[in-house]
């Protein structure tokens, strides 16, 4: 009860529930593993599948917050990658992200 009704509303929480959230999605549509991938250097991605023959890096922002540094790093390390965000925010398509809105995760791939 305490963490649904606590002073900060959920908002400790709310990043693991939408990580969380995305996982089961990807699991649920997809005949693929879904991978964590973290470095010495702190670099952290959510999530790595396997889509045909692409390697998709995966980032889960239970925000508006569009802040990327590790997916960004990660792909501007690996050019031939694009990146996937899944956000609160509207679909967008950048250079090296497309921007998916987290109610769209069980039909994007």
């Amino acid at each position: 009860e305490k963490l649904l009704v606590a002073d900060n509303g959920m908002e400790e929480a709310k990043g693991a529930f939408t990580e969380n959230y995305l996982m089961s999605q990807l699991v649920a549509t997809n005949d693929t593993s879904v991978f964590y991938y973290s470095n010495d250097a702190k670099l952290e991605i959510d999530f790595l599948i396997q889509h045909g023959c692409d390697l998709v890096p995966i980032e889960a922002k239970a925000e508006e917050n569009l802040r990327s540094k590790s997916l960004s790093t990660f792909v501007a390390n690996h050019p031939q990658l694009h990146g996937v965000r899944f956000s609160m925010s509207d679909y967008r398509e950048q250079d090296w992200l497309t921007n998916i809105p987290l109610y769209a995760a069980s039909v994007y791939f």
